[in-house]
């Protein structure tokens, strides 16, 4: 029995040290060592306990395998995550042998949750692919592979995403919207109409469901005047009167910012069989209060009252967002009177819209008291991320974002990847280079960055401050994760690469000049 325990001790040493290797092996590349953070600075290990935004990420809302995973599981996810960081360039099999080693067995929800640890790195969920098809893993549905998928779309690793495709055994209605979202987002709007055509090979047998679907991506991406022609392609197929359709394109069209083409179409619904419902005219007001165009969208809102067709609060809420947009706050108090009167009941969505305006006039009293009447009604007025975001946006110092940190924390509102960036650059703005490295940690502990948006706002932080070396390595880190940079960033560095050359042209130059000049004295 001695003999057995002393193994059994051995072989739980021999899994903590490999453990402790893959820990202590993790660099980093941009910033210098990290300092003791001291007490007298803020927490933010309170940021761990918040825990990460699902909602933040398309797929999220996808129905996952069983999540409740255990602390050894969630350890296991974190030792998964540093191999496949600290061994990026290593082959699937070498990944194996070291997680054998480690004793990691992979499971359907540790492998979703290290795939989302890493969304803005396509390698490792490509390299996690490889693995499943080594290792017998239990899949009880298609969710992983969507997952897997949607990273490999998502950063345009189509090659490796056809592979994946091709090699699942089972697909599913939400493989379709991946294949769908992912080919619209890359403007291959062919070969989402292909997949449209396949629909019954995803489980999907009702084609106008699938329709809409289609219809669906390609306006959120742009392609609405193709996603009109095919509506005029196919309408016959369907028949009758296919008012979501028509919906779905009105909003894209608003989407797109173009007014004329989306009062062309508003035009068409009225004149067709089929009438404007609550969403026409939800659409349309939030298209018309977007471009500057208040008076026209108080008409239809008033003409929806009085044809009975009663706004919803997401109507009420635009409405009060552009009266507040054009200082007509008594109006927009007006609107909002309304619409308690008459049964909408407002929403965190309401307040936030008067919140966001009143913190852009540094009227901190009154957002405060706005922020202590949500928290008092409760239920759907809860201040959100959405809330937050504003508060810290017009933060003046780092105070202010300590507050609001700690309002979060009282209120269990989680982090998400867009306030994670917001802080981030607030921090990187103000020159606090200790407290913008804490964020980038913990942004990589919680696996919601550092994304482009907070490799960019590093990249021009450190242009800024004159530390062109450091600019470049961080941009060609982005790039090697496969992120895509903004115009800006790049216009900014290849001008930084080309003032060299120029000065070494300058010299050459000035060199030869004065050599001629030699030549001219000495004849």
């Amino acid at each position: 029995m001695r003999g057995k325990y002393k193994t059994e001790i051995l072989f739980h040493l021999q899994i903590a040290l490999c453990r402790r290797r893959i820990s202590s092996s993790t660099h980093r590349r941009l910033f210098p060592p990290e300092k003791p953070i001291h007490n007298n600075n803020i927490a933010l290990s309170r940021f761990r306990f918040l825990g990460v935004n699902q909602s933040a990420h398309f797929l999220h809302s996808l129905a996952a395998p069983d999540r409740n995973i255990t602390g050894h599981d969630k350890q296991s996810a974190v030792d998964v995550h540093n191999v496949l960081k600290n061994h990026r360039g290593s082959s699937p099999e070498e990944i194996e042998r070291i997680l054998d080693k480690c004793g990691i067995v992979l499971t359907e929800g540790l492998i979703f949750e290290v795939v989302n640890r890493n969304r803005s790195d396509w390698k490792p969920a490509y390299t996690l692919s490889r693995l499943i098809l080594k290792k017998p893993v239990n899949l009880s549905s298609s969710s992983v592979y969507n997952e897997i998928l949607d990273v490999l779309g998502k950063l345009r690793r189509f090659e490796e995403f056809h592979q994946v495709f091709d090699e699942m055994s089972e697909r599913d209605e939400k493989t379709y919207e991946v294949l769908l979202n992912r080919y619209a987002a890359a403007h291959r709007v062919d070969e989402a109409v292909k997949v449209y055509e396949r629909r019954r090979e995803f489980g999907i047998e009702d084609g106008l469901v699938a329709f809409h679907g289609l219809l669906k991506w390609l306006c959120r991406y742009k392609h609405v005047e193709f996603a009109e022609t095919l509506f005029c392609s196919y309408r016959r197929e369907f028949g009758g009167c296919d008012l979501k359709a028509m919906n779905i394109i009105l909003n894209g069209w608003c989407v797109l910012g173009n007014v004329h083409e989306a009062k062309r179409f508003w035009k068409d619904i009225v004149a067709s069989k089929c009438r404007p419902d609550v969403v026409s005219y939800g659409t349309m007001i939030n298209a018309l209060t977007k471009k500057g165009k208040v008076g026209k969208a108080m008409e239809l809102y008033r003409a929806m009252w009085e044809t009975g067709r009663d706004p919803d609060v997401k109507i009420c809420n635009n409405v009060i967002d552009a009266l507040c947009f054009k200082k007509r706050i008594p109006e927009a108090l007006g609107v909002f009177k309304e619409m308690s009167e008459r049964g909408c009941s407002p929403n965190v969505a309401t307040y936030n819209s008067l919140l966001k305006h009143l913190c852009k006039l540094r009227r901190t009293e009154k957002v405060w008291e706005v922020v202590e009447e949500m928290e008092h009604r409760g239920g759907t007025c809860l201040p959100n991320d959405v809330t937050f975001g504003y508060l810290l946006k017009y933060s003046q110092k780092p105070e202010d974002v300590e507050a609001v940190l700690e309002r979060m924390a009282k209120n269990m509102c989680e982090m998400t990847s867009d306030l994670y960036n917001l802080v981030f650059r607030l921090y990187v703005q103000w020159g606090d280079e200790e407290k913008a490295r804490e964020i980038w940690s913990e942004m990589e502990r919680s696996g919601l960055g550092p994304d482009q948006r907070t490799y960019t706002v590093r990249v021009h932080g450190l242009h800024t401050k004159g530390k062109i070396g450091e600019a470049l390595s961080c941009y060609r880190e982005m790039m090697s994760r496969g992120m895509v940079p903004e115009p800006k960033t790049e216009i900014l560095l290849n001008q930084v690469m080309a003032k060299p050359k120029e000065e070494d042209n300058k010299l050459r130059l000035n060199s030869r000049e004065e050599e001629t000049e030699v030549e001219m004295n000495y004849t």
